[in-house]
Formats: C-alpha cells, structure tokens, sequence
C-alpha cells in the first residue's frame, strides 16, 4: 500500500509558506501523493489553484485533488482545461479525485442547485473524458492514458459512478470499518460494468504528531467538521495521534485492501511531514 500526505489548505491559520514548504518537504521525504480537500464557504486554499504552485516547488511526487467538488465547477471545458494545464505543469503528476460533496452551503454559495447533482457529475465525467482524448481544448494530456480519475463517495451511486468513469473509488476520513464495507461494493459495481482489473481503491485519514498533537486535532480538525455536530467531534478524536495509531491506521487499511492511504494533517507546520515519515520508514 502506498502511503500519501495531505496538504493543509483547509487548516484555519494556513498560510502560503506553509503550504509550499509542507509541499516541498513532502516531495524530499517520498510520499506517493500530495493531496487537497475542497470547500467553497470556509477560508481554505482552493484546491487546483494550490497544485499548480506546488507543481513548482516539487519533482516526483504525484499531486491530486482528495476530492474537488465537481458540481461546483459547472463550466466542465474549464475545468478539464484547468486538470490538463496542471497534468502539464506537473510534468504528468496529477490525478484527479472528485465528487459531490455534502455541504448545502457550498452549493447556495455557488449558484447551484443540489437536485440533480449525481446526474449533472455524470455528464461532467462524460465530457471531460471527451476533451481528454482529443478534443479541440487543450492542451495534450502528458501520456496516452490520460490524468487517473478517482470517484469520492460513500451512497451506492457513487461506487456505479467510478465503475462507469473512473479509475477506482477514493473515501473520505470516514474510518477504517466503513472502508472495509465499501470495498466489496466497489467491486461489484466494477465486475457489474464489464471492467477488466481491478479499481484502485484509497482513502483519506487524519493524523497529528508531535506536542500539542491533541489540541491540533480538537482546533482545527473539529473546526473543519463543526457542522456534523456529534459526528465531527468523532472524527475530531478519531484523529491518528500518534505514532502507535498512524500504524494501526495503516495496518487496518493494508489489510482491508486499499491502495493508497492519504494522511491529512491537523495542524499546517511543516514538520508534521517528517514526523509523519520518520513514523512510516520514508
């Protein structure tokens, strides 16, 4: 299983030294990928917009959006534009991770109505596909096999989705047990398409290391899920902090087949990358 970091874009403090140092340090250290999370009402880094800098400062790490909100780019020529201009800059490193998204206030903030969004993501996998191959918007995509696409969600429409457009499936921070009771859908969902292989699968953790690793995950990691109420406070202290459980986390999701294995931060210092990778071997 490969493991991956997050950049700490939805941090509340973040701020742009952090995040290209964070990028930097990753790429030094051999994670597999870099992420980002995407919200439109909340002070965080807008995710495309972000890769594009750190594609500047990095060599070999892979760099992808864990997950953009797709609806909520609804100029779809634009936006594969936008994926094929960071698949270039980052001399072929990017890989795409989208979905829905659950927060109505994004959608309100946006313009955008929420009915309709499966099937509006639908058509927007379609036509990105569509430009991707070969249409007159450009530029070229860096290799024939163009950008890896992973679908997020959890709702069974989501695992049909990444069977019909996708590479694989990717999971948010949800935990390892509803990981494990995913997998096996995603796998049906694909042999019900008529796929060859196997999808990649991932998934999206949160850890925090380090003094005051608690008091980070309670600030800025229950922050971000405020909104969930009792469920964001779970998630909060279900936050990987420290080195015995970041293992556990990896052992669990090794175990339960998935590919990679993102680790989001909870607080935007650098140094969570080397504490992070000094835990995992890299």
């Amino acid at each position: 299983m490969e493991i991956g970091i997050g950049l700490p874009n939805a941090i509340q403090d973040v701020d742009t030294e952090s995040l290209i140092e964070f990028g930097r340090r990753a790429d030094a250290r051999g994670f597999s990928s870099l992420g980002t999370v995407d919200r439109v009402v909340y002070p965080n880094f807008e995710p495309l917009v972000t890769l594009a800098a750190i594609a500047s400062v990095t060599e070999n790490i892979r760099l992808s959006t864990t997950v953009l909100l797709g609806p909520l780019r609804s100029n779809t020529a634009v936006l594969a534009k936008e994926c094929l201009t960071l698949d270039n800059l980052s001399g072929g490193r990017f890989w795409l991770g989208i979905g829905l998204g659950a927060r109505e206030d994004d959608y309100e903030a946006s313009g955008i109505s929420t009915k309709g969004r499966g099937a509006a993501l639908d058509r927007q996998l379609d036509r990105i596909k569509e430009i991707w191959q070969g249409d007159e918007i450009g530029p070229n995509a860096t290799r024939a096999g163009e950008p890896e696409v992973l679908i997020g969600g959890a709702a069974d429409a989501s695992f049909d989705r990444a069977a019909k457009h996708g590479d694989g499936w990717i999971m948010g921070a949800a935990g390892l047990e509803p990981f494990k009771q995913a997998v096996g859908k995603v796998d049906e969902a694909w042999e019900r398409a008529g796929r060859s292989g196997k999808p990649r699968k991932a998934s999206l953790a949160y850890y925090s290391l380090g003094p005051d690793a608690q008091a980070h995950a309670e600030r800025n990691i229950g922050h971000y899920y405020a909104w969930l109420g009792d469920i964001g406070d779970h998630i909060a202290g279900s936050v990987a902090t420290s080195p015995e459980l970041v293992q556990q986390e990896i052992d669990g999701f090794e175990q339960a087949g998935c590919d990679e294995l993102i680790f989001f931060p909870s607080s935007k210092h650098p140094e969570q990358v080397d504490l992070l990778a000094d835990v995992v071997g890299k």
